[in-house]
């Protein structure tokens, strides 16, 4: 969320903003709500005074004997002013708020202006793509053939877009989430395995409310969802709180099934593991001062692109527009990893700089050396999709008889060093 003093002194800004994020906006209503708020609260305030004043006004009359009935019904003639007023600032107050909830972060100066995923701006390419002496297969072809996805047993047990997970792919799945795990321990995180039904002061607290509201599936007849990253439990962690300084960086990992119910995303990379219904993913979260959360962004970022580069996946680096940077973000970049199969690459983490935008939101403070408290800055990057990631292994590191090779990096987890059966 943004200040509404920002937006009150900077609406060029916030206006410039809404149109590099291609987001609809009345921001004239919202300044115009604005303004009628503060009228109100300065009317009521000097309604409160003369209120007051006329209070002693017939004490003292009262007291001299005097008929102070024209000064008493003045008073109830004020005091109806005052609760039409306090009726209306709430109902100003209400949509004010559902308004601001509405508008996005403001970019960064750094983030490339542009539209779609073409005007992303390609950092760095690392690795090169194997070339194979044999003709490439498909992931879910391999894990169908080696009886690890079973896509149609889970339709039938689910439903479209879930997969059965079985045998040497299960183990290498597992094996997966361990040592993303233990990679970041190592990077300084603390491990936080969170609840996956989250509240609905949650979704808004980490921006997904209002906005991507149908993305997300409901609990029928209570205020839980199924969180859709594991980001929103762990910033909401310390909703309503102010952390001790001494403390930050908080880094936080945690790993959980994700739930996304992907409106719109028919057609879509919807074959195989890449977009599915459910998901899991390891997140890394950091809560951070706001001089050092740009350097924050930078450590998130390394921190994902070392897995893929201990898994001997290639990968590219975008820093993301700001048309295709997401509604909370103020930096983004993205790691994309190779697919053979789809000859391009994938998705396979997003790590933001989210500035105090969910902290605003959500009431996440410090208190500086000054004692006065002010917004942490957030932040939350995939370390890694295990889905997509168990997806670019397969493929990356497939074999022509069909088995899978099982990256260096991982056999202390799997036990074995190929995959086939």
């Amino acid at each position: 969320m943004l200040d509404l003093k920002f937006v009150r002194t900077n609406p060029d800004v916030v206006r410039q903003a809404l149109v590099n994020k291609g987001v609809d906006v009345d921001l004239d209503r919202i300044l115009a709500l604005d303004v009628e708020r503060r009228q109100i609260i300065a009317e009521v305030e000097q309604l409160k005074a003369k209120r007051n004043d006329v209070s002693k006004q017939v004490g003292i009359l009262k007291k001299q004997g005097q008929d102070a009935s024209a000064i008493i019904a003045e008073m109830g003639s004020i005091g109806d002013r005052i609760k039409e007023l306090d009726d209306r600032g709430r109902e100003v107050e209400e949509e004010l708020q559902e308004l601001m909830y509405t508008l996005p972060n403001v970019p960064s100066p750094e983030a490339p202006v542009g539209r779609t995923d073409a005007d992303n701006v390609e950092v760095l390419r690392n690795g090169t793509p194997r070339q194979f002496a044999f003709p490439v297969k498909a992931h879910w072809d391999l894990g169908t053939a080696l009886d690890g996805l079973d896509f149609e047993r889970a339709g039938k047990v689910t439903g479209a877009r879930f997969t059965i997970i079985k045998g040497g792919i299960a183990r290498l799945s597992r094996a997966l989430v361990n040592f993303f795990i233990n990679h970041h321990l190592e990077n300084g995180y603390r491990e936080v395995l969170p609840p996956v039904i989250v509240n609905t002061a949650s979704y808004y607290g980490s921006g997904q409310f209002p906005k991507f509201k149908e993305d997300v599936f409901t609990l029928k007849d209570t205020d839980y969802y199924l969180s859709s990253t594991a980001e929103v439990p762990l910033v909401n962690m310390h909703r309503d709180e102010i952390i001790d300084a001494k403390l930050m960086p908080i880094k936080y990992v945690g790993y959980s099934g994700c739930f996304r119910s992907e409106a719109g995303a028919a057609g879509r990379d919807t074959r195989g593991l890449i977009r599915q219904h459910y998901f899991e993913k390891v997140e890394m979260v950091q809560f951070t001062r706001p001089e050092e959360s740009n350097q924050a962004l930078e450590d998130i970022v390394g921190s994902a692109e070392a897995i893929l580069q201990k898994l001997g996946l290639p990968y590219r680096k975008l820093l993301m527009c700001t048309g295709d940077m997401g509604f909370g973000q103020y930096k983004k970049f993205d790691l994309e990893v190779w697919m053979p199969s789809y000859e391009r690459y994938v998705e396979i983490s997003s790590c933001s700089n989210m500035s105090d935008f969910q902290a605003r939101r959500a009431n996440i403070r410090f208190r500086s050396e000054t004692g006065k408290p002010e917004f942490v800055h957030t932040l939350n990057g995939s370390g890694l999709a295990v889905g997509r990631t168990l997806a670019a292994v397969i493929e990356n590191h497939q074999n022509e008889d069909g088995t899978i090779t099982v990256p260096e990096a991982l056999r202390p987890y799997t036990g074995c060093d190929i995959i086939k059966d």
